[in-house]
């Protein structure tokens, strides 16, 4: 998402999220300052430009019915509005800061190089957390079943056997994963260069 494009979301955030809340009485959650809940709203403006205005609705909808504080009169804390916002609309893999952070970093690099890149975007999609040394093995693990099988495809395939409908599915859908996890690297290479 490039800076335009951020903005014209931000504005959106503001336009279908937080001032219809405003507007229906919700006020700041009680353990925020006046300063602290400006920073909230700043921060679910920046978090959520890549909403679309009927996902803005939808979450707007959702927090009015499931307010925050003990009269049920205050905004939610950001992190339910958040976690609420990724089950209606997840965001893109690439716009993940923690994606793209490990990606960048030599867990990322060499789970691209040993083929096991797909399953470790698959768990930080999921556990949104850094990767620790043991999950880290547990990936390597679980891709060794699916490394194989590309493996007797590709080699198949090169003696001209014949390949399963199946596996040639299989073949494009983990060929696209590792295409998805690369461009991840990409962008977090590009905006360490920034």
């Amino acid at each position: 998402m490039d800076s335009a494009e951020q903005a014209s979301g931000e504005k959106r955030v503001q336009a279908m999220l937080i001032e219809p809340l405003l507007r229906q009485g919700l006020a700041k959650p009680s353990t925020l300052t006046k300063a602290g809940f400006e920073e909230m709203q700043a921060g679910l403006r920046e978090r959520l430009a890549y909403m679309s205005e009927l996902s803005l609705s939808a979450l707007a909808e959702q927090v009015a019915a499931n307010p925050g504080g003990k009269a049920g009169d205050r905004f939610p804390i950001a992190v339910k509005i958040l976690e609420w916002a990724a089950e209606i609309q997840p965001p893109s893999d690439d716009g993940s800061p923690l994606l793209r952070a490990v990606f960048a970093d030599e867990i990322g690099r060499e789970a691209l190089r040993d083929g096991w890149a797909p399953e470790l975007r698959f768990w930080l999609k999921k556990n949104r957390r850094w990767p620790n040394a043991f999950v880290a093995s547990q990936l390597r693990e679980q891709a060794r079943a699916n490394l194989r099988r590309l493996t007797v495809i590709e080699e198949n395939l090169a003696a001209g056997r014949m390949v399963s409908d199946d596996d040639l599915g299989f073949r494009q859908r983990r060929r696209a994963a590792m295409g998805k996890c690369e461009t991840i690297a990409r962008l977090a290479e590009a905006g360490d260069q920034a």
